[in-house]
């Protein structure tokens, strides 16, 4: 039979007294809106590196043309082209950089603010509290959490000797 200590989340999800359901679901859902920031950061970065590849590759198609004995089309598409802002007077890396200046470093703040006020600054109560109403106790991959690291994996025991 396990004990509390082991059959459930770890201290650092588990709810601090006091705190109401309420509260746990919208700490949950202010985290699952960070979520998807950060799944639009990461797009915003791949834009930005494949703006740039994008970038470098037509640079090395106008040497192309150029070589090929079409440089006034290859003086066109540098003039018009080649190293153009994507936005009014910036490149991509100013609009990354004026993202996670301004509305990712704050949303991460306020992210941040909220649990250190409501829940001691403890992330993801709502999923840990999920995992304990999902999973099934006693059963193979569905532990509270993972193994020790001094500890044998479950069912293994010590060869036998001589």
């Amino acid at each position: 039979m396990s004990d509390a200590t082991t059959d459930g989340p770890d201290a650092a999800h588990r709810r601090p007294s006091g705190i109401s359901d309420e509260t746990v679901e919208a700490l949950g859902k202010l985290s699952e809106a960070l979520e998807v920031v950060e799944d639009a950061r990461g797009s915003l970065y791949a834009f930005h590196r494949l703006t740039g590849m994008a970038d470098l590759a037509l640079g090395e198609a106008v040497d192309l043309l150029r070589e090929a004995g079409h440089g006034a089309l290859a003086e066109r598409i540098t003039e018009e082209l080649v190293g153009r802002n994507v936005v009014e007077g910036r490149w991509t890396f100013q609009i990354v950089e004026d993202y996670d200046d301004n509305y990712y470093a704050t949303f991460k703040s306020l992210e941040r603010d909220a649990r250190d006020e409501l829940a001691e600054g403890k992330r993801h109560l709502f999923e840990a509290e999920m995992k304990e109403d999902r999973r099934t106790r006693g059963r193979r991959h569905h532990e509270a959490l993972p193994p020790r690291r001094d500890a044998p994996p479950a069912g293994d025991r010590e060869p036998r000797r001589g």
